[in-house]
Parts: C-alpha cells; structure tokens; sequence
C-alpha cells in the first residue's frame, strides 16, 4: 500500500494526512527548512515516521528553528541538553551527526552559496549515486534516510502516486524529479 492510499483511509492518522497533504514531495526552497527535513529524516531511522511528527514541535524548538548556523554552533552544553529532552529522539549519534552535518552544511553554503544550490548543482544523480555523495559529506545517512530525505524535497520521483491528488499540486510546482 501506498502512503497515499494510507492517508486516504479512514483509520489514518491525521499527523500523517497534513504531512502527506502539505509536506511530503513539495520542493523546498530554505536551507533551514531542508537541513531540518534531513534532520528528522535522521531521527527517524529505526523509528515509525508518525513518532517523528508527533515530535515535530518539539524537534524544531530544540534545535534552534532548524537554523544552520545556530546548530553548527552548539557545545557541550547543548549536546547534554538535546540528549536529555524527553521531546526528542535521545540518540547521541543523531544529536552528534545534526551538529556536524549542519557544520558541513555551512561549508558548503560558502562554496556553493546554499545548500539548495548544492543538491540542484548535484541532480540529477540516481538514488544510489545521491547516497554516495550524502555518505562523503554527512553522517548517519544511509540510502533509505537519502531517499526519503530526497523524496520528501521533490528530487527523487516516489513521494505521491498519479492518481493522488497530491500529485497534481506538486507537479505544478515543477519539482526537481520532472527533469530527469
């Protein structure tokens, strides 16, 4: 069964409707709203999605909006913090990789003057090339948490199927995957 003929089912959780509905395979634009898509992408590995955003608020609130800057930034003093936030997934190696990948991302904001430059820069890769690259520049991605981050930002064809509704809107937005 598809995400979509899940949320389309009475017994689906509203959580994951509005995701389906608002989020999931719409292009992203801000950095900040990207990184915090990986991020909770991160989280997510080992865990049910709908834990995830169920905890959503409390993912942003806790990491600083999401904002780049603020997280590459983050000491000791923070990483206790996170990892004693019962609002949040306490897994020292996601706390460990949001920090360093948001410090990559700041790299490669310099180099490529967003990190949104950056994955357009890249695409079109395959999925298996995306998550070579992800791998060389990240920490705690995978191919699964590469393709769903990718997925859920409309570079990578699979969030919606045709006959959604869903799929109509986005493609009107004119996502990263239409070009390939």
């Amino acid at each position: 069964m598809s995400y979509c003929d899940y949320c389309e089912q009475d017994s689906a959780k509203q959580v994951h409707i509005d995701y389906h509905n608002n989020w999931y395979g719409f292009p992203i634009e801000d950095d900040n709203l990207l990184f915090g898509r990986l991020l909770l992408e991160i989280n997510q590995a080992g865990l049910s999605w709908e834990t995830i955003l169920n905890k959503e608020a409390n993912f942003i609130m806790a990491y600083s909006n999401f904002n780049i800057e603020a997280i590459a930034n983050y000491g000791e003093e923070d990483r206790a913090r996170l990892l004693s936030d019962a609002g949040i997934i306490r897994n020292k190696l996601k706390v460990n990789a949001a920090i360093h990948n948001a410090q990559q991302i700041l790299v490669i904001q310099k180099e490529c003057g967003s990190f949104k430059n950056w994955l357009d820069r890249n695409h079109p890769l395959t999925r298996e090339e995306w998550t070579k690259l992800f791998k060389k520049t990240f920490k705690f991605v995978g191919g699964e948490i590469v393709n769903e981050f990718l997925m859920s930002t409309g570079y990578l064809k699979g969030a919606h199927v045709k006959s959604c509704p869903i799929f109509a809107v986005i493609a009107k937005e004119e996502p990263k995957w239409m070009e390939i």
